[in-house]
């Protein structure tokens, strides 16, 4: 599965993401900063991770690419650990995103 847009939308605080095999999702940067795919958030092996708290507000200040595989994100309350691969935006899409049905 391939990422084939992503589309910040700063001022609604989302995250629009389409994929080659599936159907786009919008994603909140809220649930992208909770769910981040880092050693702080998820814990070393799967233990000991911490679930932030308090991140309604939070937005994403940059995207960048990691190969072809994933993008790192850079939150503006200073995260910026954990690379989203193509497969772990799909899955947050699928529990937690709102499915766009028409082009934004």
């Amino acid at each position: 599965m391939q990422a084939t847009l992503i589309k910040l939308h700063q001022k609604d605080h989302t995250l629009e993401v389409h994929f080659d095999t599936a159907e786009p999702y919008l994603l909140s940067c809220e649930t992208l900063r909770v769910h981040a795919p880092s050693a702080d958030v998820q814990g070393h092996g799967g233990v000991g991770g911490t679930v932030p708290i308090g991140k309604e507000q939070v937005n994403i200040t940059s995207i960048s690419p990691v190969g072809e595989y994933a993008v790192k994100l850079v939150f503006d309350d200073g995260h910026q650990s954990g690379i989203y691969t193509w497969n772990y935006l799909y899955e947050l899409g699928r529990r937690y995103g709102q499915v766009l049905t028409a082009q934004r």
